[in-house]
């Protein structure tokens, strides 16, 4: 059994905030209901303490509670303080110590685990403030959930849609913070699928990568054959997206160059997206200078002259005339504004290690991480990596792709510190 702070803000979502009760309670945890003065236009303190079966605090200037010290009594009482949903005026409060109100007084003074399940319109959730924000508090240690993306109140579609509740309390279980012989769901909640997107918001990072300017690029190119055909290839960019989503969770400026993906974008993390080889060099060589470049997307190698209109399938097997694209790995390698740490990447299907070291010398890279893409990597969830560098070959081990981006942001933050 686990005792849940619940803080409820003022946004639309605050319904969804009783059926997290209701889901808590039946799986035999105890919620505490903070309500915001945002949060009761939504639900009503009846509506909380009646699914919770207890008080609902609204006011920091109860007497009573205020004699005994309520405030400090209610911060550390819990087992995890969850805010639910977290608005974008209760994240700014958070990551500026501002304590105007009993809800972010609790936080402030709180010495227990924090979670923050974000919703907001979509464009409050992009802008640098928020990302800023929420970059500042999970370099704290606040663990910030990512938003799922879909049609919102507004009918405006994209990230910032509150997760279900049923996804935020398995977060919730999978939390370092919280005693690890307790229970917190039933077995059946616990295994339950939950997407990808509360992951990134689970990590937590020790690593220092503030002041620092990390460029990530992620996913495949697509170069046009017509108007409506492409040269492509399979990858998911999710390697790339969890590397930007390490960093920026480090503290790091983030700058990630994604190809064509559907993808969230990574909070704290500033996105260019592009379609083609050209247009990802260019931004690229726009993002410089960076004290690290990742270098992550699988960029087409050949593109061919787009025919204007559409090629008919009655006219025959089209002759397409292939170039060279080029080659941004290459190019940074020997770019005036050359990255302090330059990592590639290699995607292999044979000779791993060989062809990794060789294209780490021909691209003046200082790593290359090669992964044999033979299975179903390109696409998948997992991924195995080497790091090949001028000192030898690590092998980084087998895991999630999230696993793994924070495995490599820690070397590369151990590395940017060796470097005057």
């Amino acid at each position: 059994m686990a005792r849940i702070l619940l803080i409820v803000g003022g946004g639309i979502a605050a319904f969804k905030a009783a059926e997290l009760i209701r889901l808590a309670r039946r799986n035999g945890h105890s919620v505490t209901p903070v309500l915001t003065a945002g949060g009761s236009h939504f639900v009503t303190p009846m509506t909380l303490a009646a699914l919770a079966e207890s008080p609902v605090y609204t006011s920091l200037w109860d007497l009573k509670d205020e004699t005994e010290m309520g405030h400090i009594q209610l911060s550390r009482a819990a087992d995890i303080v969850l805010v639910c949903p977290a608005t974008a005026d209760l994240l700014a409060k958070m990551a500026a110590g501002i304590a105007d109100d009993l809800a972010t007084t609790l936080l402030l003074a709180t010495d227990k685990p924090v979670v923050a399940a974000p919703a907001m319109n979509v464009r409050m959730w992009l802008h640098e403030a928020t990302q800023a924000n929420v970059a500042t508090l999970r370099r704290r240690g606040v663990t910030v959930l990512e938003p799922d993306e879909g049609a919102m109140a507004c009918g405006e579609y994209g990230p910032g849609r509150l997760p279900e509740p049923a996804a935020i309390l398995a977060a919730l279980s999978r939390h370092p913070g919280l005693d690890p012989g307790s229970t917190f769901l039933s077995a059946a909640l616990a295994s339950q699928e939950v997407g990808s997107k509360v992951e990134p918001g689970m990590t937590q990072s020790a690593v220092d990568l503030s002041g620092k300017h990390i460029l990530v690029t992620a996913g495949p190119t697509h170069e046009p054959i017509d108007p409506v055909r492409v040269i492509a290839n399979r990858s998911s960019g999710r390697q790339g997206f969890a590397i930007a989503a390490a960093a920026a969770a480090a503290g790091a400026r983030v700058t990630l160059v994604a190809g064509p993906v559907a993808l969230p974008t990574p909070a704290g993390v500033a996105r260019i997206d592009v379609e083609t080889a050209d247009e990802m060099l260019a931004a690229v060589e726009g993002a410089l200078p960076a004290d690290a470049a990742v270098l992550v997307a699988a960029v087409a190698d050949w593109k061919v002259e787009a025919s204007p209109t559409k090629l008919k399938k009655s006219a025959g097997p089209p002759q397409l005339r292939f170039a060279p694209n080029p080659d941004i790995l290459a190019t940074l390698g020997g770019h005036p504004d050359r990255p302090r740490l330059l990592v590639g990447f290699a995607a292999e299907t044979g000779d791993l290690l060989e062809q990794a070291a060789a294209k780490r010398t021909a691209k003046r890279a200082d790593w290359i991480l090669a992964n044999d893409v033979s299975g179903d990597v390109m696409g998948g969830t997992s991924n195995h990596l080497h790091l090949v560098s001028e000192d030898g070959t690590e092998d980084l081990g087998a895991g999630t792709k999230e696993m793994l981006a924070r495995t490599l942001v820690e070397r590369i933050a151990n590395s940017l510190a060796q470097v005057p």
